[in-house]
């Protein structure tokens, strides 16, 4: 999966979270919550939809690391290479 791959699954979950928002005119370096009206339930929404769409497990204390699209992205695409390379060996 490329990064636009897993960078538009980010896009569409936090549409599904945050219908009201246009998600294409988010800035990737800006943290969501300064763009976007989201409480904790909003949060753990946009966690959920993000596994259920790349079968990543984001744990709790890693949620800020999640904090921006670009960050997000990057940590998507590390978690899903490092599960690609366990599943491996």
């Amino acid at each position: 999966m490329t990064r636009d791959e897993i960078r538009a699954i980010v896009l569409r979950a936090l549409g599904d979270v945050a219908p009201e928002a246009d998600p294409s005119r988010l800035d990737p370096q800006v943290p969501l919550r300064d763009q976007l009206d989201l409480d904790s339930m909003d949060i753990l929404n946009f966690m959920t939809a993000l596994h259920d769409a790349l079968g990543v497990d984001v744990p709790e204390p890693d949620y800020g690391k999640l904090g921006t699209v670009a960050s997000a992205v990057d940590y998507l695409e590390r978690a899903r290479s490092r599960e690609t390379n366990d599943g491996t060996t």
